[in-house]
């Protein structure tokens, strides 16, 4: 009977990650298809933008890049319960957790939580604008860090999970996403690169030594 229960309390949340899967290869279609009808005016952004994205998003080796992956994916996957939780009873988390910050329109503020978490997760798993949605989980996770300290002060134990998501969101915020990553395919195809190495235009040109 436990068992039975059980199983039918995991089909909600099931459904709730494949609902926000979906969502997601959605607003990949349809940036897909807005593409072209952008491509000028990004290409022109992305040619300003070029060197400081190219040092943002290409910066670490492979080794550097792997370890960047398993960060996105363990910090994302996480978290995205977290966001389907407050997404479930937003009016309980309101009550809960925003009105004890003093906050006006505290649902409004838990329909924001929830929904930061969900979709910043789901960017960090893919690595789609990763500074996006690193963003979105640092400050909710600051947030929640302040309600902790300000309502029970510095309990290790209340604090410790909030700042390892805090930490683990603002570092990827701060590094990038790395190589393995779809910003990474999204700068080659505005910057129109063709190489296998991503890295190789970021390395300095080759001074002759023999000339005088």
């Amino acid at each position: 009977m436990v068992r039975a229960s059980s199983c039918l309390m995991s089909i909600p949340i099931g459904l709730e990650f494949l609902a926000g899967f979906l969502a997601a290869c959605l607003a990949l279609w349809f940036v897909a298809r807005r593409f072209s009808a952008l491509s000028g005016f990004l290409s022109g952004l992305a040619d300003g933008l070029q060197p400081l994205l190219a040092s943002y998003l290409l910066r670490p080796g492979r080794m550097g890049s792997l370890g960047l992956l398993v960060l996105r994916l363990t910090l994302g996957v996480m978290m995205i319960h977290h966001g389907q939780e407050k997404l479930a009873d937003p009016q309980a988390f309101a009550t809960t957790y925003v009105a004890s910050l003093h906050l006006p329109f505290p649902l409004l503020f838990a329909y924001a939580a929830g929904l930061s978490e969900l979709i910043g997760s789901w960017l960090l798993i893919l690595g789609l604008l990763t500074p996006l949605g690193a963003l979105a989980i640092t400050g909710t996770m600051a947030v929640a860090a302040y309600q902790h300290i300000s309502t029970a002060g510095f309990n290790i134990y209340v604090l410790e999970l909030v700042t390892l998501y805090l930490g683990g969101a603002f570092s990827l915020l701060l590094l990038g996403p790395g190589l393995i990553s779809a910003d990474r395919l999204l700068l080659l195809a505005l910057s129109g690169a063709r190489t296998t190495d991503p890295a190789a235009h970021l390395q300095p040109a080759p001074v002759a030594v023999g000339d005088r």
